[in-house]
């Protein structure tokens, strides 16, 4: 077991033991979003599936139109008409046009559409006064997606993009990788839950709801284990009970040197061997992770700034991994400060902030209290910022490193 290691010497050893799922099945396409595929996706049908008009317009022979001019306009004669979705049942031959509307198939025959707004049309006829050169305004039967070409690759998340393009090649079954299950449990004897009164000296449990927010976001299935009280066989009971439904089992609370800080001793107790206890950061540094078997326990403080910022940089990465994403950690950046932080840090602290882009560049605000138990300062936080140990206090303008945790 490591004891007081650093955050990457801790991301690196708990990542080296995560294996992704290698189980598979196939959701249908409204349900895919947001999950991980498991096989290349290849094109069943090529994008577009036929030559068509990108305009309203009419449908001719380029060579029809090579002499026109405003004095001496081509005259050519309309033969049918057709909406999007129809298919011209007449050949474009010298002389003739079909109308269409945008993204009406291209008629056999006719190699240019021509806009509305560049004709005369009298009747059943129209006047050109210019040429067009052959194929303009033609999109071509494959010019977006070719049959058999590559769309995804295993590992690539679903995106309402990806989406649109499985859609638009016809495939409506989705391969994906199975949902990582991930059990979620508060310990202590003072908490409550949001729909029942608030008796003297309890809190509200905010983690259980935050961290199960945080899971579906994932597109993970977070299973909610509820409260259990300081009493280390009950505690015992309720970790067994969730490695029997989860991949990974995460608790909060429970986890530092205090009389009623029981989570280490129960997972002791379950042969579960620590891998690592306590990591040089704050807040958030009396994490303890463990492994039993295939199943993973992560027992974060009970403070809910430190839960959540050491969720989001030791367990988001081995979610994405057992996902089968390739990519684990969140991107980092430089940023200008735009908030002085008064307090100097003699180990390495993770302030919470927001992020912007601006034209001057990149800016960086803290997000409000950073003690860690506040809750309000996660609200609009999209940015951690990582403040090396042994620094002094920071002023207003200083260039800060940035990890991007959530939307800009």
């Amino acid at each position: 077991m490591q004891t007081n290691i650093s955050l990457e010497e801790a991301q690196e050893t708990l990542l080296s033991l995560a294996k992704p799922t290698e189980i598979e099945e196939s959701v249908r396409l409204e349900e895919s979003v947001g999950r991980v595929l498991s096989r290349v996706i290849k094109a069943p049908y090529q994008l577009p599936p036929f030559s068509k008009s990108p305009l309203d317009g009419y449908a001719l022979r380029a060579e029809d139109i090579e002499q026109a001019t405003p004095e001496e306009p081509a005259i050519i004669k309309v033969i049918e008409e057709i909406h999007a979705g129809y298919v011209a049942k007449s050949e474009v031959v010298a002389g003739t046009t079909v109308k269409l509307m945008t993204g009406s198939p291209m008629p056999k025959g006719a190699d240019i559409v021509i806009k509305y707004e560049d004709i005369e049309r009298t009747a059943d006829v129209i006047r050109v006064f210019q040429p067009l050169k052959k194929d303009s305004n033609v999109i071509f039967a494959g010019e977006d997606v070719a049959i058999d070409e590559v769309i995804a690759n295993s590992g690539d998340i679903v995106t309402p993009a990806l989406v649109g393009a499985l859609a638009a090649v016809g495939i409506a079954m989705v391969p994906v990788y199975k949902k990582v299950d991930i059990a979620i449990l508060s310990t202590g004897d003072e908490l409550v839950e949001p729909s029942e009164a608030l008796p003297a000296g309890k809190i509200y449990n905010s983690n259980l709801h935050s961290l199960r927010a945080a899971c579906a976001t994932l597109a993970t299935n977070p299973i909610m284990m509820g409260t259990v009280d300081d009493n280390k066989e009950k505690i015992v009971n309720k970790l067994l009970a969730a490695l029997e439904i989860s991949d990974i089992v995460i608790t909060t609370g429970g986890v530092s040197v205090g009389d009623y800080d029981l989570v280490p001793d129960a997972i002791v107790e379950i042969d579960a061997g620590i891998i690592f206890k306590g990591v040089k950061l704050k807040p958030g540094s009396p994490i303890i992770v463990a492994k039993k078997q295939d199943k993973f326990i992560i027992a974060l403080s009970g403070n809910a700034a430190a839960a959540t910022v050491t969720f989001q940089l030791m367990a988001i990465p081995l979610i994405k991994k057992l996902m089968g994403l390739k990519e684990y950690f969140a991107p980092t950046t430089k940023a200008i400060l735009m908030s002085d932080f008064k307090k100097k840090s003699p180990q390495r602290r993770f302030l919470r902030g927001v992020f912007q882009i601006e034209y001057t560049g990149n800016s960086v605000t803290l997000a409000g209290s950073q003690s860690n138990g506040a809750l309000k300062s996660m609200i609009g936080c999209n940015a951690l910022i990582d403040i090396p140990a042994g620094t002094e206090p920071l002023v207003k303008g200083q260039v800060v490193s940035v990890i991007l945790t959530g939307e800009l």
